[in-house]
């Protein structure tokens, strides 16, 4: 077994386990490797620092540490799907208007409501200028991965 760092094309890196080289090199040609954040199947290996063990009393057994790092990203992968599920039930979802849609609630010239949609990095910068209260949340791909 061989355990790798990949990173998607979107920036996004993680690990996996892979019987063997060939066994990623296959799975990767074939688009089955997916990226748990994105679902972008254009991953390739990451940059990897050697894992030294200084001493047996003092190293983390690496299945040990890939088990505990695993259940805690599937516990915060959880709670993202869940916040998603809460923002779409509760929320307007008012698309690309997003910014022109804030502002129009904060300054009065709409009702207000609780809206999300899409916003680049800057037009989010300019709102929190202006003192619109928004918030970015990381949004999971509606998958099963």
């Amino acid at each position: 077994m061989i355990l790798y760092d990949l990173r998607c094309d979107k920036g996004h890196v993680f690990e996996a386990w892979f019987a063997d080289r060939a066994t990623f090199d296959d799975q990767a040609k074939a688009g089955i490797v997916t990226c748990p954040t994105c679902a972008s199947t254009k991953i390739e290996k990451a940059p990897m620092a050697p894992r030294i063990n200084k001493g047996a009393d003092k190293a983390v057994k690496p299945a040990a540490a890939v088990a505990r790092r695993t259940a805690v990203m599937g516990e915060a992968m959880s709670a993202l799907r869940e916040l998603r599920e809460k923002v779409e039930q509760n929320f307007e979802h008012v698309g690309e208007r997003f910014p022109e849609e804030a502002r129009k609630i904060h300054y009065g010239e709409a009702e207000e409501r609780n809206i999300y949609g899409d916003a680049t990095e800057a037009e989010a910068k300019e709102l929190a200028e202006e003192g619109v209260e928004v918030q970015r949340i990381p949004w999971l791909p509606d998958h099963d991965a």
